[in-house]
């Protein structure tokens, strides 16, 4: 899995993005179907011409759809609007519906890929009991569970949990939605001829996070990915570590409190 991708969230014609994104060096894109784009993207990497098997490809399935019959249909249907083949990884969007419907879908994705539909499994807004569920019922731990991350929202419980179980950690809003006039970032960004976005997203791979950052504009997306130019020193991440507000640091919906 790439250490970095571009998010495609409220980007309804996102076509152009991925195909900035890819020629830029991004080899991830992160949709769901509740962005209602996936064609979008299949559309944007076939321009390119880059191999599907050089690029990471997630979508999601939304909590409308949840169970095992509805859940496959939607599988399907998934991989028929990228019309590339397959997903590389393939998430249950939130925990929102209850126990019974989340096992049930996540079967659906257990199945899809003993198929070959997607090659990756995970999660998404999942805290340690959700994930508790899953192993409960026998079923493969996930590979990934995607949740939003950055230094106001750390969400350090459901972080430890997933590294002690060794599933990967995907932060979705590492740029807080845009918010990115804190005093710290400003003096962050300073200090190291960066900007305030580029900080953060340096925080989540320090961290060993796989941060999406989002952003229909070109030059936006060219310089979220250029990130490995500098690090961020332990001071530098023990002021940002300093900024974390719990769950009151949420910019999103952030259901990982659902029953």
């Amino acid at each position: 899995m790439p250490v970095i991708g571009l998010g495609v969230y409220l980007n309804d014609e996102c076509a152009d993005a991925c195909e900035v994104a890819l020629k830029e060096g991004y080899r991830m894109i992160d949709s769901a179907r509740y962005y209602m784009n996936e064609a979008q993207v299949g559309m944007g990497v076939r321009r390119t011409g880059i191999p599907r098997e050089e690029i990471f490809i997630t979508s999601k399935i939304y909590h409308h759809d949840f169970g095992y019959e509805r859940a496959q249909e939607c599988i399907q249907e998934s991989v028929d609007e990228l019309g590339l083949g397959y997903y590389d990884l393939y998430l249950i969007h939130s925990p929102t519906t209850g126990k019974k419907k989340r096992i049930e879908t996540y079967r659906a994705l257990v199945d899809a890929k003993r198929d070959g539909l997607v090659k990756r499994i995970g999660v998404s807004n999942y805290s340690g009991k959700h994930i508790d569920e899953i192993i409960e019922a026998g079923l493969e731990l996930p590979d990934v569970n995607q949740i939003e991350l950055h230094p106001f929202c750390q969400q350090r419980p459901i972080v430890e949990y997933c590294q002690k179980k060794r599933i990967a950690v995907q932060a979705y809003s590492p740029l807080v939605t845009g918010q990115l006039d804190h005093d710290e970032l400003k003096r962050l960004a300073k200090k190291h001829y960066k900007d305030e976005a580029q900080i953060l997203i340096r925080w989540s791979l320090q961290k060993g996070y796989v941060p999406l950052p989002k952003s229909s504009r070109p030059e936006r997306i060219k310089s979220n990915a250029q990130v490995f130019d500098f690090e961020l020193d332990r001071y530098d991440m023990d002021a940002l570590e300093a900024l974390d507000r719990g769950g009151e640091g949420a910019v999103t919906w952030n259901p990982v409190d659902e029953p």
